[in-house]
């Protein structure tokens, strides 16, 4: 089978396309056909090693796994003896682990479901991963109630897109932080109020926040605590850095030695595959409230122009690859 291949961390010079073998089914698993992957910011984080830190988890020299790509849709080819849910030629949707750019991939059973009827593959590719992330951290590490006023920074980008659509669901007053470009987009998907960080420093605007979720930027946590109410909550999950060695882990040091001496509650975040939530997604999606964002769509031989992109940060919602 084709897939995109790293032999080196490095740019994205340093992913081929290369024919590789399928892999094996284990008993509890599923044979994918992958008809869409999506990119995300962790891709280009294992492609590069960066930071540091990361490395004893993906590889202290060269990479463990070979072939990115943590988000798929496409149809089951073959299905391991002890799966019950799944046969061959249904249509589904994951977060996987890695090899999500191939056009073959194994999936444990435990973390398929069935594609949303009303979205094609593209589609389907660009929702595991963000918006599981935007559920979660709203959700879970944010404690959204409705009728809290939520400050989303970041609100353009993969996971800001979904974010802004589930808070809004959730019965949030939504602030979302952009660029002058995006500022028409995220309207579009709800935001009662845009503020465009390129114009407006949007901790000093006055506005009290109950939660802030921190997608991108380089804001630090006693910083974004002026903007939140006396008992608010500030979730991290993303967000700009150059540190090799620890990237935005210094940030996250910060709240979490801060958290315990003020009033406020600063959280850390990372989204994990729950085939509960996505399920609760596709129904989402289903009813109309939730619809993808797709910035760019590449074959699967572009796939390192596909990353170069992202990693530029400058993406409208998600950048899509077809296989």
């Amino acid at each position: 089978m084709r897939a995109i291949v790293q032999d080196t961390y490095g740019s994205p010079d340093v992913l081929h396309l290369e024919e590789i073998d399928k892999p094996l089914v284990k008993d509890d698993e599923v044979l994918v056909r992958v008809r869409a992957a999506s990119a995300n910011p962790a891709d280009w984080h294992f492609l590069r090693g960066l930071p540091y830190i990361m490395r004893p988890q993906s590889g202290l020299h060269r990479p463990k796994n070979r072939v990115l790509g943590r988000d798929i849709a496409g149809q089951i080819d073959a299905v391991g003896k002890d799966v019950t849910h799944f046969r061959p030629g249904d249509e589904v949707f994951a977060n996987v682990e890695r090899g999500g750019f191939a056009e073959y991939t194994c999936v444990s059973e435990g973390f398929l479901v069935p594609k949303p009827a009303n979205l094609t593959f593209e589609q389907a590719a660009a929702v595991p991963l963000a918006a599981l992330t935007a559920l979660q951290g709203l959700r879970d590490a944010g404690e959204l109630q409705r009728g809290q006023k939520v400050l989303i920074i970041g609100a353009s980008g993969g996971v800001g897109t979904f974010a802004v659509q589930i808070a809004k669901h959730f019965g949030a007053a939504v602030t979302a932080v952009c660029s002058t470009r995006n500022m028409e987009l995220v309207r579009s998907l709800g935001a009662d109020h845009v503020i465009d960080y390129t114009q407006e420093d949007f901790v000093q605007s006055g506005q009290m926040d109950d939660l802030i979720f921190q997608l991108a930027g380089t804001c630090s946590p006693s910083d974004l605590r002026r903007a939140l109410t006396a008992k608010g909550t500030l979730v991290l999950s993303s967000g700009e850095s150059t540190g090799r060695w620890i990237g935005p882990v210094g940030r996250i040091v910060k709240a979490v030695v801060l958290s315990p001496f003020v009033s406020q509650t600063l959280r850390t975040f990372l989204a994990k595959p729950n085939r509960d939530d996505l399920q609760s997604l596709t129904e989402l999606i289903e009813a109309g409230k939730v619809t993808p964002v797709i910035d760019r769509t590449y074959p699967l031989n572009d796939a390192p122009e596909a990353i170069r992109y992202l990693e530029e940060g400058h993406a409208r919602g998600k950048v899509v690859i077809t296989v």
